[in-house]
């Protein structure tokens, strides 16, 4: 079993966690839709993150709908005092297995009372108000959305908030009405447009989530991330969670799988040391997907 290096920690809102922790969307069924072919395996991924030091966990009740969240509950209930599980609010999934927006009042509460029901918890740790759609932020106000989100953070139903497909300018409009503790944009090493708003949040404290750190349903492709694999004896995956965790001290990575296998590759990608040429090189991604 691998470890992670538990010396890697950040500071969420009052609550501290290891910069590599699990993202469980992959638990539920093809598309994130259903249940899972083997829920006895998903329960084994689970626990043996957590078993090998991972102490934040990334779900939401619109995953399955409401499957991956039973199915933490059933692998990990009681959960240990360490565990921060992070989910997140303002989608729902159409019978088709689409993807729609779900920012109401009503909406909202729901989803909290979901996600607290099915995690069996009485009070949420994090909830991030998802806004924009999965490639990116939308403009306007998000200020009716996050305010029902205050509401129920007063009424005890949710520890901390934070906000996912955001830009700085509604973050800067967020603040004004909650604290906020984390941001879960989309990022990467080829997909960079947040690297000026990674190092705001780093300045002000604020943890960084990057949703997709391995590209999503199409892994990513690199020549200069395959040769620098090749160099380190690791694989392309790994070599990218290492880059993400050594671009800024606020980031806080949750790949996900539903492999055990793969499980164990990501974890190891903590304690996978990157030399500056190879850095310099996988910067350069970055660049170049920039000017394409």
């Amino acid at each position: 079993m691998t470890s992670i290096d538990a010396a890697g920690d950040f500071r969420l809102g009052d609550r501290t966690v290891r910069r590599l922790g699990y993202g469980a969307m992959q638990l539920a069924g093809p598309g994130v839709f259903g249940p899972p072919k083997d829920r006895d395996a998903a329960h084994a991924v689970l626990r043996e993150a957590v078993a090998s030091g991972v102490n934040h966990i990334d779900t939401s009740d619109f995953y399955g709908p409401h499957v991956t969240n039973q199915i933490i509950r059933e692998a990990l209930h009681p959960y240990p005092d360490d565990l921060t599980i992070v989910t997140k609010v303002g989608a729902t999934r159409g019978a088709d297995a689409s993807w729609n927006s779900a920012l109401g009042p009503d909406d909202l509460r729901s989803a909290v009372h979901d996600n607290l029901r099915n995690l069996s918890v009485d009070a949420l740790d994090v909830v991030n108000l998802r806004v924009g759609g999965l490639q990116g932020p939308s403009s306007g106000s998000i200020a009716g959305p996050l305010t029902t989100l205050a509401e129920l953070q007063r009424q005890g139903l949710i520890r901390q908030i934070g906000l996912s497909n955001v830009t700085s300018t509604q973050l800067a409009e967020a603040r004004a009405i909650a604290e906020i503790v984390c941001i879960q944009n989309y990022y990467n090493v080829a997909h960079r447009a947040d690297d000026a708003f990674i190092d705001e949040l780093n300045g002000q404290g604020i943890a960084f989530v990057p949703f997709f750190p391995l590209g999503g349903f199409a892994p990513l492709q690199s020549a200069a991330l395959s040769q620098a694999a090749v160099a380190l004896g690791a694989t392309p995956m790994q070599v990218a969670l290492a880059w993400l965790l050594r671009r800024s001290p606020n980031i806080l990575l949750i790949p996900g799988t539903s492999s055990l296998d793969h499980l164990r590759e990501n974890l190891a990608a903590a304690n996978l040391a990157l030399p500056g040429d190879i850095v310099a090189r996988l910067d350069d991604i970055g660049v170049q997907s920039r000017s394409a």
